[in-house]
């Protein structure tokens, strides 16, 4: 399929760029999304949570009463999780979340998640620019030329650009990526998606 690829400003260069089929029109593999999606979140987590077992607990060891006797249930330790200010039982431990994926089916993830936001029109290709000095400003003009201020967008660019980078991580609903450190769940997680004229080639190579 082709695409026209526009300005900054929102005009249209005139120039198309045909976006390969094998990537932007698949048919979309959903539990390839499912599992990308889930690894990338798992990654995310810390996994430092942790609660003190009756071993962790500092506190006397003597035997708190005598075993017959009291009417009551036999006690051998203060740190017993049946009394309050006791150990936890089963309490959670630092652990890794992540697990392993098939780069081909996390390829295959991205093209299913690029496809269907080829299929909702939510794709748009700029023609590569930059900033002279990092300015909010300047990037919030490109949003609003381009009439998705509004929206969540995700800018693919093929090498980090600083002041562009810089210029759009002060607002909330715009993220800038580079073609290698794109994830499925970004291109989900964007209404629009905005690829630089110069990544399209890169990140249909890259994905081959």
């Amino acid at each position: 399929m082709e695409i026209a690829v526009l300005k900054n400003s929102g005009e249209d260069t005139g120039r198309k760029v045909t976006l390969a089929d094998d990537i932007f029109g698949i048919e979309p593999n959903d539990h390839a999304i499912y599992l990308d999606v889930k690894q990338f979140l798992a990654n995310q987590r810390q996994g430092t949570h942790k609660s003190k077992e009756r071993a962790e607990i500092s506190g006397s060891t003597r035997k708190i009463k005598k075993q017959k006797g009291t009417g009551t249930a036999r006690a051998g330790s203060i740190k017993s999780p049946v009394f309050r200010g006791g150990g936890r039982v089963f309490g959670p431990k630092p652990r890794n979340y992540g697990f392993k994926l098939n780069k081909k089916l996390k390829a295959l993830a991205r093209k299913s998640a690029m496809t269907y936001k080829a299929k909702e029109n939510s794709l748009m290709v700029l023609e590569d620019f930059s900033f002279e000095a990092p300015k909010t400003k300047d990037f919030v003009n490109v949003l609003n030329s381009l009439s998705v201020a509004d929206k969540k967008t995700l800018f693919v660019v093929s090498n980090t650009d600083k002041n562009v980078a810089l210029s759009g991580r002060n607002i909330q609903n715009a993220k800038v990526t580079t073609t290698d450190e794109l994830s499925t769940y970004d291109v989900l997680n964007a209404d629009k998606m905005l690829i630089s004229e110069s990544s399209v080639e890169k990140l249909q190579n890259l994905l081959k």
